[in-house]
């Protein structure tokens, strides 16, 4: 294979030291980039008021089938540029990045025009408050606008993961996190522009990860396509297809799962969105390692398998099990000793009712603490079923996660009330973890 800078080759070497240093930077980079969120939600919420945070909140699942799906279908793309890797086929490799880039740009301009389509429909199906209705159009207006600039990003990130490489993707989120504190102070407190500052912010911090990860793969050796790779290979773009395309659907699902959620909670009022709002925050920012041993896994695993060595394999997914597991319990920790104060930084001690805002979030922190190492277990095993080349068996997983999440928000509610909505997460977290250990077991024994 051509040279080999910048790029990591996981086929050999100590599978928990492999998964470590790869995890590292990517949570690191997770991390500043869910400080997007978190920073606009301590600006809106401290320097606007708690409508504009209930704002942000309604926004979550709408940004999230938006950007998952995005991310999902790009990350099925790069497990197939991975395998190529693990393989060191040069040449099917670089048509498979020319073929990414060919679906990033038809995604691009798709996704855009039917985001903007579907803003305000989607609002009115979900049973937004009139208190925030217009507030979260403006703000999904111009964060879909930036559709394009998100696939550009994500294309270039996955491909950066591909090759094994965690420490540009790190790199670009610090660069756009730091960029976002900055846009949001200009534009949220120095010209007053409200929730349409906190979206303009994140959208330019975007275009600092963006053009950051765009460099660095052009920088890449084996990344620099000729004449000979700027064709479209039909059997490497269908694979890419057959990855991305249900792994982008999966994401949709639980998407849906969370629209469905989120009518509900809509519908129990304005304070207790506003809790469960904050209290969201604090819980993406808590899972940012877990999706990044998912990205280490899937990596680890798709490079692999090229080599056919389900040994190996195991012993990663062993390892990447055992680490989850740790870290889950650290995070547990912090949510039950550490979330009423990180609350507070969201929600205004002055604002009416703040008290009852926060207790809400501390009662949905404290269920998700119970189950917190079951999200992690989740993430390993379903990215390692999607680096064995199997996009179907996590989609249904995914399904199974939203039947329960959806069975809890309409129908245990009436029987216990508003905590069902709490207890719905964890539930999902159950079914899904025990179809991926047996889906596995059969795969790997």
């Amino acid at each position: 294979m051509a040279s080999i800078k910048n790029t990591k080759d996981m086929t050999t070497g100590c599978p928990a030291f492999l998964l470590l240093t790869f995890s590292l930077p990517l949570m690191l980079g997770n991390l500043f980039q869910q400080l997007y969120t978190f920073v606009d939600a301590l600006i809106v919420g401290q320097c606007i008021n708690s409508n504009a945070l209930a704002a942000l909140g309604a926004t979550e699942w709408l940004t999230f089938i938006m950007f998952g799906v995005i991310q999902g279908i790009t990350q099925g793309c790069s497990v197939v540029i991975a395998g190529f890797f693990g393989k060191k086929q040069t040449d099917s490799l670089k048509k498979a990045l020319f073929s990414s880039y060919y679906i990033a740009a038809i995604g691009a301009v798709s996704f855009t025009a039917i985001g903007q389509i579907l803003i305000v429909p989607s609002l009115k199906l979900l049973r937004t408050p009139t208190e925030v209705f217009s507030l979260t159009e403006t703000y999904l207006r111009i964060l879909y606008a930036g559709v394009p600039i998100t696939f550009i990003y994500n294309i270039t990130a996955a491909i950066l993961r591909a090759l094994g490489n965690s420490k540009k993707p790190l790199h670009a989120m610090v660069l756009a996190s730091i960029g976002n504190i900055v846009f949001d102070l200009l534009f949220v407190m120095k010209l007053n522009m409200g929730i349409a500052g906190a979206a303009l912010g994140t959208l330019l911090a975007q275009v600092l990860a963006a053009l950051y990860c765009m460099i660095s793969v052009r920088k890449i050796e084996i990344c620099r396509l000729h004449s000979e790779h700027r064709t479209i290979d039909k059997n490497i773009l269908l694979e890419q297809f057959k990855m991305g395309v249900p792994m982008g659907i999966q994401n949709m699902i639980t998407a849906i799962g969370g629209l469905v959620v989120q009518a509900t909670v809509n519908g129990f009022g304005i304070l207790f969105l506003t809790g469960y709002s904050a209290a969201n925050k604090l819980y993406v920012l808590l899972e940012t390692a877990a999706t990044s041993y998912g990205h280490a896994i899937l990596t680890y695993t798709a490079q692999n398998s090229g080599t056919n060595s389900n040994k190996r394999i195991r012993a990663g997914l062993i390892a990447a099990l055992w680490i989850g597991i740790a870290t889950a319990l650290i995070m547990s920790g912090i949510m039950v000793f550490a979330g009423q104060e990180i609350l507070g930084l969201f929600i205004k001690e002055t604002e009416t009712k703040s008290a009852e805002m926060i207790q809400t979030g501390c009662d949905y922190l404290h269920v998700l603490a119970l189950g917190f190492p079951l999200l992690y277990c989740l993430y390993v095993l379903r990215c390692c079923i999607q680096g064995m080349g199997d996009s179907m068996i996590p989609m249904l997983s995914s399904f199974m996660q939203v039947t329960m999440r959806v069975i809890c928000a309409l129908f245990f509610t009436r029987i216990v009330g508003h905590e069902a909505v709490f207890w719905g997460e964890v539930c999902a977290w159950v079914l899904a973890d025990l179809f991926l250990t047996c889906a596995l077991y059969k795969r790997l024994t």
